[in-house]
């Protein structure tokens, strides 16, 4: 085996063929920006190429050291955990292979500058009402833990303070809260004439389609507030630009986690009994499924039913609406 040095991009999957396309989008990205670099990528679930088929092929062509990095904006259990299982597995399975793990892509000036964009591109397109006027809703993905969903209301802050909007909310397409229907609800009452929702993701798929849904439905019930739909980030230069530091911050090492506020290892009110939990991916018996392959025989149960919030039936909690998938 040569010396060569091969990029892994490792991301969720979706059943949505346009997801997958906009995902293979960001290899096709990473390879102009990294010429140096043999780049592929695979997914945990829901579509093919699966993770490791995508180590598989960069092997094949070579590589004896793979640096891999999480295709997602915030480290959830998916880039904590699951990313890592599958990577550790492959690493004790393919002896003279080194995987060296990346950051995800995070609260970043490149990330907010893109986010900024597609809010900007939604508000030029409508014109009309002042930016003091405007009430900007971000709605996020939603996890079972509370440090990635911190970051989203932190995005949401910087984009408020940052475009000269009159307020800002956040909301969450599934998981944890607000939810989407009722936090534009909620919003609707603050008496701003225009609202913004722009979904924080980066690519479309089933979530991102119902946040969009769920925003025509309440418009249709408050004609007297103008509602805006967003563009996601999708492949945003910046964004491609993101991925490729977070490889270099891999070859510089400096690509360590924040781990200050990660349930799995500090005492998080209200998460401390997930101090520990074992390093495992949850997601083998569904990898490839959902875009005509499954590579996996072998049964593994889980749960995705995590609730941090107090109550099933809180207000502002899943059973307010029809609760969105874990993922799509």
């Amino acid at each position: 085996m040569s010396d060569k040095t091969g990029v892994m991009v490792c991301g969720h999957g979706s059943r949505d063929t346009n997801a997958v396309r906009e995902f293979e989008s960001v290899a096709a990205g990473l390879r102009t920006r990294l010429p140096e670099y043999d780049v592929d990528y695979g997914f945990l679930e829901f579509a093919t190429p699966i993770i490791r088929n995508g180590l598989d092929a960069l092997r094949e062509r070579g590589a004896s050291t793979i640096l891999a990095v999480p295709g997602m904006l915030f480290a959830a259990g998916h880039a904590k955990n699951d990313i890592p299982s599958v990577l550790n597995t492959y690493q004790a399975q393919h002896e003279g292979v080194e995987i060296r793990y990346g950051s995800e892509l995070g609260i970043d000036p490149k990330m907010i500058n893109a986010a900024g964009n597609r809010v900007e591109e939604a508000l030029d397109a409508a014109g009309g009402v002042k930016r003091s006027d405007t009430l900007l809703v971000v709605v996020g993905r939603g996890a079972s833990d509370p440090d990635a969903n911190s970051n989203v209301a932190k995005i949401t802050r910087m984009l408020w303070e940052g475009l000269g909007l009159g307020w800002g909310e956040t909301a969450y397409s599934g998981v944890t809260f607000p939810l989407v229907e009722p936090a534009l609800e909620q919003a609707v009452r603050l008496g701003f004439p225009r609202i913004v929702v722009f979904p924080y993701f980066l690519f479309t798929g089933i979530l991102v389609e119902r946040i969009y849904g769920y925003t025509d439905q309440v418009a249709a019930r408050h004609p007297n507030v103008e509602f805006i739909k967003a563009g996601y980030l999708n492949d945003h230069p910046l964004v491609l630009d993101t991925f490729a530091d977070r490889v270099r911050d891999i070859v510089s090492g400096d690509n360590a986690m924040n781990c200050q506020l990660c349930k799995y290892r500090a005492q998080v009110l209200g998460f401390e009994t997930e101090v520990g939990l074992a390093q495992e991916s949850h997601h083998h018996h569904v990898e490839g499924i959902g875009s005509g392959g499954h590579s996996h025989d072998h049964d593994h149960s889980h749960d995705h039913g995590h609730h941090p919030y107090p109550h099933a039936d809180h207000p502002m909690g899943p059973n307010s609406m029809k609760k969105a998938p874990d993922s799509d």
